[in-house]
């Protein structure tokens, strides 16, 4: 015997009705073509409080209504599910075919009647055209968008400069949408850096991750120069950081933006790796002086063990002076991996960036190795496929405290 199709599902249903022989016709027609799935059968008309908590408790899509015994009180139920949110559609039930009882209920807000004996075919008829008003024909979804992460292997390496100037840098090159999230909930300086006043941040967003729809959204984040920020909160923020609330935050964030730059906290933080394990790539910033590079060394080490892909994690070295005696081939073996950029030491243009609050131009050394940056990323992301998803096989690492 095959299974159902899906367009053959039952639907489900909260059946009331005083007349019990009118359900148990009902109930005997049902078995015979499996057309809704009863969750729970009334045998009394509910109170509308009642009735709000059972079609929370069940979430049925349908509620089957006996309008023959009391077709006044019966109306006023139908009129009153028409409020309920998510909406419970209304199917009408008669011992017979009565012209008032379809219109009074059609009135109120009912989709839908039958009466006994409950013919099949009728029955299958009307399942149809409700299985097409419950799950009407799924629109084509719109491709997710790319999460890229930037983490320091040592603190102050500058990775919150090059998150925030790849975002900007992404959004001048593709007017595409944009979010950059920071995510150092302790020591975050984007909002810093741009001179943002705003009353919510990161913080607020992951604790309202399982009601959050676009209203909440807009009024979470602060546009920018054309990018939408989620700024780290003004005070720091010690607290752990549940991983399943993460983890919808950044899937509902890269529904509505094509692309989510998060800026996180040095590499070894645990928000830092639970975050980049959400990442398509990350992007490990180091510095050319032997700590640093000491760090990034173990950074890497540490990727590799708790199964980060290789490919998903690039180097890039940042305050490179040309004097420096380490070459990108000393640091090459060292880390036992490419150097995917080095961008220079620009002092005098990060100090006016961050003076005006004012995103960094592709006119100067700095802004113009940043672009080339986001002009890569670009390229090696539209040539990907969506295989390079989040990387959620990792150990355990991630989910403990």
């Amino acid at each position: 015997m095959t299974a159902r199709s899906q367009n053959e599902a039952e639907l489900t249903a909260l059946l009331i009705s005083p007349d019990r022989d009118l359900a148990s016709q009902l109930a005997a027609a049902l078995a015979q073509t499996h057309t809704f799935q009863i969750l729970a059968d009334l045998k009394s008309y509910p109170t509308q409080q009642t009735l709000e908590i059972r079609a929370r408790q069940l979430k049925p899509q349908m509620l089957l209504l006996d309008l023959a015994t009391d077709l006044a009180a019966a109306t006023e139920l139908v009129r009153f599910s028409t409020t309920l949110t998510p909406p419970v559609h209304v199917v009408g039930l008669h011992t017979r075919n009565d012209s008032t009882a379809i219109l009074q209920s059609l009135r109120a807000g009912a989709i839908e009647f039958l009466y006994a004996p409950f013919d099949a075919a009728t029955q299958r008829e009307a399942a149809t055209r409700l299985r097409r008003l419950v799950a009407p024909e799924t629109p084509v979804e719109a491709e997710a968008g790319h999460v890229i992460g930037f983490a320091s292997s040592k603190p102050g390496s500058g990775a919150s400069t090059i998150a925030t100037q790849t975002a900007f840098s992404l959004q001048r090159m593709t007017g595409k949408r944009i979010l950059l999230a920071d995510f150092d909930l302790t020591g975050g300086t984007i909002g810093f850096y741009l001179k943002l006043s705003h009353p919510y941040s990161l913080v607020d967003a992951l604790q309202h991750t399982e009601h959050m729809d676009l209203a909440l959204w807009n009024s979470l984040t602060v546009n920018y120069g054309g990018v939408d920020i989620l700024p780290a909160p003004a005070a720091p923020y010690a607290d752990a950081i549940d991983p399943a609330r993460l983890r919808v935050l950044i899937d509902h964030a890269r529904r509505l933006y094509d692309w989510v730059i998060l800026d996180l906290p040095a590499v070894f933080n645990r928000t830092s790796l639970m975050a980049a394990s959400e990442c398509e790539r990350a992007f490990l910033v180091s510095t050319a002086e032997l700590p640093s590079l000491h760090l990034t060394r173990k950074a890497l080490t540490l990727l590799e063990q708790i199964g980060f892909p290789k490919e998903r994690f690039q180097v890039l070295v940042n305050r490179v002076d040309r004097r420096s005696d380490i070459g990108t081939g000393d640091m090459e073996k060292l880390f036992g991996c490419p150097v995917h950029a080095q961008l220079p030491n620009d002092y005098f243009s990060l100090h006016r960036v961050v003076t005006l609050g004012q995103p960094l131009g592709n006119d100067g050394d700095l802004g113009k190795s940043i672009e080339s940056v986001a002009t890569r990323l670009c390229g090696a992301m539209n040539g990907a496929s969506k295989s390079g998803a989040p990387a959620r096989s990792m150990k355990p690492a991630f989910s403990q405290a």
